[in-house]
């Protein structure tokens, strides 16, 4: 009886649980449908499946280029992102006072900040720059807007490091470079990981920030799938909506599968 009770008042969480997943899942499976389309605008298929526009997403030299583009974009500023974030997560580590904590808040301004206002902020300066139109400005934006990412999962993972390790390597003569190479990254290398992760898909999908920096010259996939919509409406759209769905959860997948192995 008692457990009848116990599943009877589980029934409006399991509920709510299930509807978030479906208002979760829903959107996404929608992408997959549109993208076999039939018709030659954004819609369910009529009358039967195509991939026509993932042949064209694949063959379309403006598409692969701007494909290009973004994942390079991504690496290079993942790269820079992952290398200031880390040390500076180890500095504010090692410094374990008030001030420590103000720089790790300062570090997360871009993440907390709407990106149209880190957007028009970064336009101001990269125009005084001349780093507008670059593929300079855009990186540096996105290492800037990636390092929260880093900063987060790094943090979390010196957390649970002993600090004696620091101490004893320090004891046994090692110097400050070596110790962070030897003893203090393989530690947190799961947090390193799993902010590269992040901020590498972050710079994979940013919209915003290269709207107002990219002009004509550097052209990210999000960025011609905005321009997409706003002209024709054109379907490789969602096949390409789809292919990110599949590189972001295939980076999440080796994220998640990367910690239990080292569980």
């Amino acid at each position: 009886m008692s457990s009848f009770v116990r599943d009877k008042a589980s029934l409006p969480v399991r509920g709510s649980a299930w509807t978030i997943i479906c208002l979760m899942i829903l959107p996404m499976s929608v992408v997959f449908a549109v993208s076999v389309t039939d018709r030659p605008y954004l819609s369910l298929p009529e009358e039967g499946m195509s991939l026509q526009y993932y042949r064209h997403l694949f063959t379309s030299p403006e598409w692969l280029w701007s494909i290009w583009q973004s994942f390079v974009i991504a690496c290079v500023s993942t790269a820079i992102a992952g290398a200031l974030g880390t040390l500076g997560s180890i500095g504010c580590w090692r410094i374990s006072s008030g001030a420590s904590n103000v720089l790790r808040l300062i570090m997360m301004v871009p993440l907390m900040l709407p990106p149209i206002v880190y957007g028009l902020g970064a336009y101001q300066v990269w125009a005084d720059l001349g780093w507008v139109n670059t593929y300079t400005g855009i990186i540096v934006a996105h290492a800037m807007t990636g390092i929260p990412y880093i900063v987060i999962t790094v943090s979390t993972a010196l957390a649970g490091l002993d600090p004696k390790l620091e101490q004893a390597a320090r004891n046994l003569g090692a110097g400050m470079g070596a110790t962070i190479w030897y003893v203090i990254f393989p530690n947190i290398m799961p947090g390193i990981l799993s902010g590269l992760v992040f901020a590498f898909i972050h710079s994979w999908d940013e919209l915003v920030i290269a709207l107002f920096i990219a002009g004509r010259k550097v052209f990210t996939l999000p960025r011609r799938m905005w321009d997409g919509i706003n002209e024709n409406l054109d379907p490789t759209m969602a096949a390409v909506a789809s292919v990110l769905i599949l590189v972001t959860l295939a980076l999440l997948m080796f994220e998640l599968l990367g910690r239990g192995r080292k569980r």
